[in-house]
C-alpha cells in the first residue's frame, strides 16, 4: 500500500480541507491518548500513589472534561470555533507540561481537572462536540456515517500506535538508556509537543467551518435528545468504571502484567477496535445504526465479564480481544445517529447536549473503581461494567426502535 492509499483510509477522497484538518488532528490526538492511558497508572505508581488516587485523578479528569464542554455551549455562538479549538490545543499543551514537571498529588489534580488527558479508550475531550459538527456538515446519509466511522478509525489507529509507544520507558530502563522515571516524564512533553503540532492545523487558514449552519437551541428535536443524553449517561457511567487507564490498572494489579506486555496488548485492542469501527459503517447500511450499535454492544459486555471471571491472565485477555472487536462499533453510529434524528440547525447543540451528561456520568466511575480496586474487589467493576452496558442497550432498543434516522440531509 503506498502512502496515497494509505492515507486514504484516514481521509477519503472528496473531505474539504477544514474536515481534512479534523481527522488529521484527531489522530494525533489519538496518539497521544493511546499512551497516557496506559502509561499514567504506571507513572502515578512509579511516584508513590496508590489505587485510590489513580481512581480520583481519572475522576477529576473526566469531570474536568465536562465541565469544559458546558462551557463550550455557552461559548459557542460567540466565538469563532477555530478560536475554540485552538484554545482546546493551548490547554493540551499545557496538560503535558504540567504532568511532566509535576509530581504532588494536589498540583497534579489541578491539571488534571483543567486540562485535556484522556484516561479513556474513547474521546471524551472538549474537542469532541466541535469535530463532530464540523464533521456533520461536511456530509450527509451513509456519507456522514461514513466519515464519523473514519473520524473513530483515526483515534482508534493512532491510539492502537500511541499505546505500543507506552513501552518506551521500560524497554528503555532495561537496556539502561535511561531511567524509567525520567522517560515517563519524556512521554508528557511529547505530549504537550502533539498539543503544539494540534494547535498550529487549528490555527491553519480555512480550519474552521465555512457557511455552516449557525448552532440553534434544541427545540423540535429536545425530547430526543434529552432522552438519548439519559441512556447515553448509563452508557458512559459503566465505561467510566473501566477507562483505559483502569484497566491497565487491573492487569497490573491482577496478573503482574509488565508495562511493555500492557502496551503490546493495547496496541492489538487499539487495531481491532479501529477494524470494527471501519466496518461499522456498511453493517449499518444493512442493518440499520440503531441495530449496528446495540447487537454488537450486548457481546462485548458479555465477553467483559467473561474476562473478569477468567482464571488465567490468557484467558482474561482472549476475552478482552474479543470484546474489542466490537465494543467500539457503536461509537461512529452513535454519532451519526444522534446528527440524523435532530434537525440540521440542531446539530451543534445536540452534539454538546449529549457529549457533557456522558462525561458527567463516566467522571463518577474511575474513583468508584480505584476504591473497589484498594479494597480488593478487583472483578467488581469489571462485572458491573458490563451488567450496566447490557441494561443501557436493552433500554435503548426499546425506546428508539421505531425512530426513524433522517438520513438524507
Amino acid at each position: 500500500m503506498n502512502r496515497s492509499a494509505a492515507a486514504s483510509v484516514i481521509i477519503p477522497s472528496g473531505v474539504d480541507a477544514g474536515a481534512a484538518r479534523v481527522l488529521v488532528a484527531r489522530a494525533l490526538r489519538g496518539f497521544g491518548d493511546g499512551y497516557v492511558a496506559v502509561l499514567l497508572p504506571a507513572y502515578l505508581l512509579a511516584l508513590g500513589f496508590g489505587e485510590v488516587e489513580i481512581g480520583i485523578l481519572s475522576t477529576v479528569t473526566l469531570f474536568g472534561s465536562a465541565i469544559a464542554t458546558l462551557a463550550l455551549g455557552a461559548l459557542a455562538n460567540r466565538v469563532p470555533e477555530r478560536r475554540l479549538l485552538a484554545t482546546a490545543a493551548f490547554l493540551m499543551i499545557l496538560t503535558g507540561a504540567g504532568f511532566a514537571g509535576l509530581s504532588s498529588f494536589w498540583p497534579l489534580l489541578v491539571v488534571a481537572f483543567f486540562g485535556t488527558l484522556n484516561p479513556s479508550g474513547g474521546d471524551v475531550s472538549v474537542f469532541l462536540p466541535l469535530e463532530h459538527a464540523r464533521l456533520a456538515a461536511s456530509s450527509s446519509g451513509d456519507a456522514r456515517t461514513a466519515l464519523f466511522a473514519r473520524y473513530s478509525l483515526a483515534g482508534s489507529l493512532a491510539g492502537a500506535i500511541g499505546a505500543l509507544a507506552a513501552a518506551l520507558p521500560e524497554l528503555a530502563s532495561r537496556h539502561g538508556l535511561a531511567e524509567r522515571l525520567e522517560c515517563m516524564r519524556a512521554m508528557f512533553w511529547a505530549y504537550a509537543l502533539i498539543g503544539i503540532a494540534v494547535w498550529l492545523l487549528y490555527r491553519a487558514p480555512g480550519s474552521s467551518p465555512q457557511a455552516v449552519t449557525r448552532q440553534a437551541p434544541l427545540k423540535a428535536s429536545r425530547a430526543i435528545v434529552v432522552k438519548l443524553a439519559a441512556l447515553f449517561s448509563v452508557d458512559a457511567f459503566a465505561g467510566g468504571l473501566l477507562v483505559n487507564s483502569l484497566l491497565a490498572l487491573w492487569l497490573f494489579e491482577r496478573f503482574g502484567m509488565s508495562l511493555a506486555a500492557a502496551a503490546a496488548f493495547f496496541f492489538w485492542t487499539g487495531i481491532l477496535s479501529a477494524g470494527s469501527q471501519l466496518a461499522a459503517a456498511p453493517i449499518a447500511r444493512r442493518f440499520g445504526l440503531l441495530n449496528t450499535m446495540v447487537f454488537t454492544h450486548i457481546p462485548a459486555s458479555v465477553f467483559l465479564i467473561a474476562a473478569a471471571v477468567s482464571p488465567s491472565l490468557e484467558v482474561a485477555l482472549a476475552f478482552l480481544l474479543l470484546r474489542s472487536a466490537l465494543s467500539q462499533m457503536d461509537v461512529p453510529t452513535r454519532s451519526a445517529y444522534v446528527m440524523a434524528v435532530v434537525t440540521p440547525a440542531e446539530r451543534p447543540a445536540a452534539a454538546s447536549f449529549t457529549s457533557v451528561p456522558r462525561s458527567l456520568a463516566a467522571a463518577s466511575g474511575p474513583a468508584l473503581t480505584g476504591m473497589l480496586f484498594s479494597a480488593g474487589a478487583l472483578a467488581a467493576p469489571l462485572i458491573a461494567c458490563g451488567v450496566l452496558k447490557i441494561a443501557y442497550d436493552l433500554a435503548l432498543l426499546a425506546a428508539f426502535r421505531r425512530v426513524a434516522p433522517n438520513l438524507e440531509d
